[in-house]
């Protein structure tokens, strides 16, 4: 047995704080959900017996019940009634026509904010990092997560990503309320404003406006790409780190097996008026029922969820007490290593053996001290301001997608015939495939699939009219071409209000 290992001392009585009766609303979920929850709830009962929980059913039995969203109307009235809920792991059925039960929750409840802690165990939970310390706050219903998909010909998928105004304001501050509040120094923001230039350049602008306001906290933008390789390799740089969905999902995950295992990692989703907290790992069918599922990331979830309530002193409890387990060496198979754990346990008796530590405090690691404050504090950060005034919008022109699969996909014979079509009110300034332009002046080794964009701005020295974009598809339909999209092109306060592009 290591040394610094040694067998926990007998428990001390554990005389909860008293604190008012409250319930919360409970998913078991799939796979490990069902034996992980019943882990989870039987060391909420013990720190905190004032709480109660309602038990609702969501995932793969709704779905089979036939809930095709994997939840029903009971779900949103216990969330609404209560205000939270605690999740375990959702399975999303294979095949077309089912929704991330997940993504819809969030999105159906408008939490907003994913808030994902990522803290390294060392020397208990092996890692090459042991300072770690970042929590990613991911913004949680925009981005591609909007699920807006088509495709629009034999070879061509779209999925539409958009970013709004509203949601990076409010993600971003609150980023900056968490740091405030929890006395974190920094704030890094994550983005590819260098390719995507409207949708993360307008996160990136917003979260350097309202930076400028938490002068005490330092700010910094990083791309993506080497901002991910640097959380990789170099963790301590970043304290709170914000980002758009679809970046703080990926991030979110190398940094809790970074810092040690995802089986570990607790994650909270905050909204407006109410919360649900899950762990950041799936359900994993295939150690179900087996009672060797880690249980900590939903319990380190339920401690997230006990803070956010205002119920600290069993928060704290809990969080020390499951500190205290690591130290003693009792662990599940998933961080169990010979020579450095004492006893490989499963599930529940894990649980029972984070009971058996309520009142204790870890010795090497760090303790935990909740402070006292009104619950739900953190769920409504101060709202932004209003724009002044709405920009001036001019029409400039328009984008036709086209499928079309003739004469070899010779662009110089789409773009003669386009050239003819465009009519007195537009020209035909060129034509992209894949975002590459083809015509004029394209080059031969340029791969061509089916699909067109097909730039038409407004005749120099006259107004684009919306009337005349019906007209362009009515020449191009009358011609035998198939518009499968368009896009209009606007101006906003004079300002291009869509990508250039490439060639142009």
């Amino acid at each position: 047995m290591n040394a610094r290992l040694q067998p926990a001392p007998s428990t001390p009585a554990w005389t909860p704080a008293s604190l008012p009766a409250r319930t919360v609303a409970v998913a078991a979920g799939d796979g490990i959900g069902p034996e992980i929850t019943d882990a989870v709830l039987r060391v909420l009962r013990a720190a905190d017996p004032n709480l109660a929980f309602d038990a609702v059913t969501v995932g793969l039995r709704a779905y089979e019940a036939g809930a095709l969203s994997g939840f029903g109307p009971e779900v949103m009235e216990a969330v609404t009634r209560h205000g939270v809920i605690l999740k375990g792991p959702i399975t999303t059925p294979q095949g077309g026509g089912f929704k991330s039960v997940n993504v819809s929750l969030r999105k159906s409840l408008g939490l907003y904010a994913n808030l994902r802690p990522c803290v390294a165990y060392h020397p208990f939970v092996e890692t090459r990092h042991p300072g770690m310390d970042v929590v990613i706050v991911r913004e949680n219903e925009e981005d591609t997560y909007a699920g807006i998909e088509h495709r629009q010909s034999d070879e061509v998928y779209q999925c539409l990503k958009l970013i709004t105004r509203p949601g990076c304001e409010r993600i971003v501050r609150y980023a900056f309320e968490y740091a405030r509040a929890h006395g974190r120094r920094k704030v890094t923001c994550m983005t590819k404003d260098n390719i995507m230039k409207l949708t993360d350049g307008l996160f990136h602008r917003v979260f350097d406006e309202i930076a400028a306001e938490y002068p005490e906290i330092a700010k910094e933008h990083m791309i993506i790409d080497i901002g991910t390789a640097k959380m990789a390799v170099q963790p301590g740089r970043f304290d709170v780190v914000v980002t758009p969905n679809l970046y703080g999902d990926i991030l979110s995950d190398v940094a809790a097996e970074v810092a040690g295992s995802i089986g570990l990692a607790p994650s909270a989703n905050i909204g407006r008026d109410c919360a649900m907290f899950e762990a950041v790992h799936g359900s994993a069918p295939d150690i179900a029922g087996q009672d060797i599922a880690n249980p900590s990331g939903m319990l380190l979830s339920a401690v997230m969820m006990l803070v956010h309530l205002g119920r600290s002193a069993p928060a704290s409890a809990i969080h020390n007490a499951w500190l205290r387990t690591l130290e003693d060496g009792v662990h599940t198979a998933d961080v169990h290593v010979e020579g450095r754990s004492r006893e490989r346990v499963g599930t529940q008796a894990f649980a029972d053996a984070v009971i058996a530590r309520l009142g204790q405090a870890p010795q090497r690691l760090q303790a935990v001290d909740y402070p006292e404050r009104e619950p739900e504090r953190l769920a409504q950060p101060q709202a932004a301001p209003e724009a002044a005034k709405r920009a001036d919008k001019q029409l400039v022109g328009v984008d036709v997608f086209l499928d079309w699969d003739e004469a070899e996909r010779d662009p110089n014979v789409l773009g003669r015939a386009l050239e003819a079509l465009a009519g007195p009110e537009f020209r035909l300034a060129l034509v992209t495939n894949r975002g590459v332009k083809v015509y004029p002046q394209g080059l031969s080794q340029t791969l061509r699939t089916d699909h067109w964009r097909c730039r038409f701005p407004a005749v120099e020295g006259r107004a684009a009219r919306p009337r005349d974009i019906p007209a362009l598809l009515l020449r191009l339909a009358q011609a035998g071409f198939d518009a499968v999209k368009t896009e209009n092109l606007y101006t906003f306060d004079g300002q291009r209000g869509y990508s250039q592009a490439q060639g142009e």
